[in-house]
């Protein structure tokens, strides 16, 4: 065991003083919020430029001020112009662009044109088909002559807004979101997926680079093939946690950052009383009257839904996403590097290990996008076999885990996963131990089997 610490505190020591670690370990939280904070801003930062659109209809006045002003657009209808000439000379009249409404829009959708030198927000766009699409349907609820038609409508028109809450066995409410879950879903398996492949194919590459260099001629001499492999295993392991654990703390101090930023301070405060008051509850759902009473003492300073964004967020299982993550990363990366250590110690270049890889990737990649197809469907029955494979289950259950899992499947899959990587381990070692000594052969699988069961 003495053996097996310096390899290990060897293969921490050589890996983490790399400049390619360093700089992925400060760049990959960074990236990571840059990835997720930045399409964010840019979906609600608003277009500030003041729009003027010239509406012209085709010899109608039926759409007449259809279409409301909204903020930094207004809307002018023109009479008696000549379309072709205004298309001419829309900049030179200070318009944005302008909107043609012919009358056939009525049986064909597409019979409206909004001519413009630049390409329109898709807001803009959205508000004027939908504007148009109210209009249409009044005036064809109007040819059946109803009476107080418009104040019928307004009367009758209804916003819904869907609040998910999830009750469990001891009866315990919390508010969840759909939309959270997916989020939590899509960046754990996709980051399991990246930590236990790219960590696993570091174990191969050093097998082959000590193999190749002869290095492991000399170490072999004095320490076991079995301890050489588990030692850099290990080291490995640590080196990951190292970064991941990383990873963690950077990621929250940008988010703070972040949130420090943009976010104001009474604002997060108050939301954080309002789910301690939440919790200590266990069991009480928070009313409608009081959820407006809430959104009130926000002053408006952000939407209400990023309150409940906010909520949902906090409501999540973290301690078990924590824990989870940390198992399944350290046993799936041990399935897969001693695997991948075979086979390096089976080759002499890293060319010859084209021919192993797809059997080793191939379930790898097929648990990505069985994580990424699930989310649509978390309790589906191929959530629940590949969540179980102990080859799969590391991405797969990290995509279930925020949608809820129960224990006994959590148990079963803990389980295999231990009782797998415990054998995958014990089958590396023994063609690890006559592979690492291997020169000038062209390996290949029924060459490994062969060395697998070889008792001498």
């Amino acid at each position: 065991m003495s053996k097996i610490s310096v390899i290990i505190e060897r293969e921490y020591i050589t890996r983490v003083r790399k400049k390619s670690f360093i700089i992925m370990t400060l760049l990959a939280p960074i990236l990571l919020a840059l990835f997720i904070v930045v399409p964010t801003l840019l979906m609600t930062n608003q277009d500030t430029e003041m729009k003027k659109i010239a509406v012209v209809e085709a010899g109608t006045d039926l759409f007449k001020n259809a279409i409301p002003d909204i903020k930094n657009t207004d809307f002018i209808y023109l009479e008696n112009v000549n379309i072709n000439d205004l298309k001419k000379n829309f900049e030179q009249a200070g318009y944005y662009g302008v909107l043609y409404i012919s009358p056939e829009v009525v049986n064909i959708p597409e019979a409206v044109q909004l001519i413009s030198r630049k390409q329109p927000p898709i807001t803009l766009l959205e508000h004027i088909e939908n504007s148009l699409e109210k209009e249409i349907e009044r005036q064809k609820l109007l040819a059946h002559n109803i009476e107080n038609l418009d104040q019928i409508l307004k009367s009758v028109r209804t916003n819904v807004s869907v609040q998910t809450i999830k009750i469990d066995e001891k009866g315990n409410v919390k508010e969840t979101s759909t939309g959270i879950a997916m989020a939590l879903a899509y960046i754990t398996s996709l980051i399991m997926y990246f930590l236990v492949f790219v960590f696993g194919a570091q174990v191969m590459r050093g097998v082959i680079e000590e193999k190749t260099s002869r290095v492991v001629e000399v170490i072999v001499s004095s320490v076991k093939p079995y301890e050489l492999m588990m030692g850099k295993i290990i080291g490995l392991a640590f080196v990951g946690l190292t970064q991941f654990l990383i990873w963690v703390i950077l990621t929250f101090a940008v988010v703070t950052a972040v949130k420090s930023a943009l976010i104001p301070e009474k604002v997060v405060t108050q939301a954080v009383q309002s789910f301690s008051q939440d919790v200590m509850s266990q069991g009480t759902s928070t009313s409608p009257q009081s959820q407006s009473e809430n959104a009130v003492n926000t002053e408006e300073a952000i939407p209400n839904e990023f309150l409940k964004i906010f909520n949902s967020a906090v409501n999540q299982p973290w301690g078990l996403i924590l824990f989870c993550f940390i198992f399944y990363f350290i046993t799936g990366y041990l399935l897969y590097a001693s695997v991948f250590a075979a086979v390096g110690s089976a080759v002499d270049n890293e060319t010859e290990t084209q021919q192993f890889m797809l059997p080793i990737t191939l379930p790898v990649i097929l648990g990505l996008f069985v994580a990424m197809s699930i989310m649509q469907n978390p309790e589906s029955s191929v959530a629940f076999w590949f969540s179980i494979i102990p080859l799969t289950s590391p991405i797969v259950m990290m995509a279930r885990i925020p949608f809820g899992v129960p224990w006994w499947e959590l148990a079963i899959s803990m389980l295999l996963m231990i009782g797998t990587f415990i054998v995958f381990v014990w089958m590396a070692a023994k063609i690890y131990r006559t592979g690492i000594l291997m020169y000038g052969k062209k390996s290949s699988w029924k060459e490994m089997w062969k060395w697998l069961t070889y008792k001498g």
